[in-house]
């Protein structure tokens, strides 16, 4: 079964002045009208994504969200390869499920089901 990657977030101190930064640049969209203010960006054509706050005294850093079929069970596969669970399975108020890990090597990655669109 594929696994695409669904979408990206750029994850900063400053998600606003990325916002900013970003929309001028490239012409980017990026609205925050949803149920979690989150920065979710449309970059015309091809992959959207978003912006959110880093956790206090972490860095920046850009984070892929690959879209499963189960996130439960993608998060216990990624556990026994070595994974950690740095956000568990959560649904969020758009219907959506997801979770953040970091793979053996610390990068961090997000899995989700989108069920809006039904991607996997």
């Amino acid at each position: 079964m594929p696994a695409p990657v669904l979408q990206w977030q750029l994850v900063a101190a400053d998600p606003d002045r990325l916002a900013t930064f970003y929309g001028r640049l490239f012409g980017w969209t990026i609205t925050n009208q949803n149920a979690l203010g989150y920065r979710q960006v449309s970059t015309g054509a091809g992959l959207g994504g978003g912006m959110w706050p880093a956790p206090p005294g972490a860095p920046s850093f850009v984070q892929l969200f690959v879209g499963v079929a189960d996130v439960a069970a993608a998060v216990a596969q990624a556990q026994v390869l070595g994974a950690t669970v740095i956000v568990p399975v959560t649904t969020l108020p758009d219907g959506d499920v997801m979770a953040v890990l970091a793979d053996p090597c610390g990068v961090t990655f997000g899995v989700m089901k989108d069920v809006q669109h039904e991607n996997v």
